[in-house]
């Protein structure tokens, strides 16, 4: 199931007190990044990111699930609701996130 552009929307408008947060379009879903780093995903109307430190530290809770088939489990977040908490969230993980490679060409 494809996520729905309504939920796309409503995720960013909750993060869009962050400076530089974009998201793209790939197979249905949609991949976003902070800063020019890959944050998590919408994935089924779902949001998840990745299982770094200070993720799990604000998220204790928070289930790992799988964003498709083969890909490596991410955390779920259910507190989409709270702007300022989402916003913290990609603060607090964007220091551990890795830079994006460049592409040889």
């Amino acid at each position: 199931m494809a996520s729905s552009k309504e939920y796309l929307d409503f995720i960013m408008d909750q993060l869009s007190g962050l400076e530089d947060i974009r998201y793209r379009a790939m197979m249905g879903e949609y991949i976003l990044y902070y800063r020019g780093k890959i944050i998590g995903g919408i994935y089924d109307d779902r949001f998840l990111v990745k299982p770094t430190k200070s993720a799990r530290f604000l998220m204790p809770d928070a289930p790992l699930q799988l964003p498709y088939e083969g890909a490596k489990e991410m955390l779920l977040v259910d507190n989409v609701e709270n702007r300022e908490f989402l916003q913290d969230l990609l603060n607090a993980m964007y220091d551990e996130l890795p830079a994006l490679k460049k592409k040889v060409r």
